[in-house]
This record gives structure tokens, sequence and C-alpha cells, in this order.
């Protein structure tokens, strides 16, 4: 009977099954937030426009940190860079108008799904699961156009407008994560039996 060893690959993968598990979980919530309680109360739609950004943010720096550092993921730590920008953008544009804070969002889409892109990129040859990843990065960037759309079209425009954009990111997020529990159990059996 083998042992089960650590190899750099199994822990990356076995951090990032976690990882986006809690990506998913944090989207749902914040779904469920804005369309339950956040439409109707513009004060609690307004917080939970910022805090999406804001957990992104946070969301990229406990990734990057796990996975050597801000210095040796540049994709992630330029992320993290942007969602703090634009967290505070969003502030700014809360007192502008929704049409701005949407804009926001679009430029925020663009970005961070060219930048989620490139770090699945980087991540295919040492890590799983990266495909749903790259999909949903070049996903977010075509999404952004469409809030750009939507910010200058005259509809209503309120905190759900982002939630089918956070519904598609929740959504890349649980495929790789089952894929990477799949992988992570296969090995497993593999190294035991």
């Amino acid at each position: 009977m083998q042992t089960l060893t650590t190899t750099p690959e199994r822990s990356l993968d076995r951090w990032l099954q976690t990882y986006y598990f809690l990506r998913t979980g944090v989207s749902i919530v914040w779904i469920a937030l804005a369309v339950l309680v956040g439409k109707q109360n513009p004060a609690v739609g307004a917080v939970l426009l910022v805090a999406y950004p804001a957990w992104d943010a946070l969301a990229n720096y406990l990734d990057a940190r796990t996975s050597g550092g801000l210095g040796v993921n540049p994709s992630q730590k330029f992320n993290f860079v942007v969602s703090v920008v634009i967290a505070l953008a969003v502030c700014w544009g809360l007192s502008v108008g929704m049409p701005t804070v949407i804009s926001v969002f679009g430029a925020w889409a663009i970005f961070s799904g060219l930048l989620q892109l490139a770090t699945g990129v980087r991540r295919w040859k040492t890590a799983s699961g990266q495909w749903p990843m790259i999909l949903s990065g070049a996903q977010s960037a075509l999404a952004g156009g469409f809030m750009f759309h939507q910010a200058h079209s005259g509809m209503p425009l309120d905190v759900t407008t982002v939630a089918p954009y956070a519904g598609f990111g929740a959504f890349y997020f649980l495929v790789s994560a089952i894929w990477l529990t799949v992988k992570n159990s296969r090995q497993r059996t593999a190294l035991v039996g």
C-alpha cells in the first residue's frame, strides 16, 4: 500500500478545490441577498454592490498568497488592485447614479475577466480544472460590454442587474470545483489502492 504524498500540483489542486467552492458559495449568497433584499432596499443594494468587488479583491489576495504570493502571481496581483479600485469607484458611482455604477461594473467585468483568463492560462500546466476559469474569464469580458449597453439603455437598473454576471461566475467556479473534487478523489484512490 502506497502512502499519500503531497506534490506541489496536488497541493494546489486541493487548495483550488476549496477556493472554487468558497467562491461559488459566496456568489450564491450574494445573489440571494441581491434578489431577496437588495432590490427592495437600496441601502442594502448599495452595500452589496461595493461588497462584490471588495470580496473579489480579498479572494484574489487569498488565492495568490496560498499560491506563492502576489509577487509570483502578477495577474492576480493586478486583479486584486483593480478590484480594490473598482470597490472605491462603485462607492463614488453610487453618488452619481446607477448607470454609472453599472458602467463601472462593466469595466471591471472586462478587466477582471481578462485577468482571470490570464491566470487560468498560466495555471494550465500546474493545476487542473482551469478550462472553466478560462471560459469564465472570456465570458466575463463579454459581459462587461453587455453591462455598458445596459447602463446606457434607459432600462431600470439596480443591484439585480449584476446578479446574472455573478450567477455565471458561480457556475464556472462550481464546475471547476467539481472537476477538481473528482480528480483529487481519483488520485487519492489510485495512491491508496
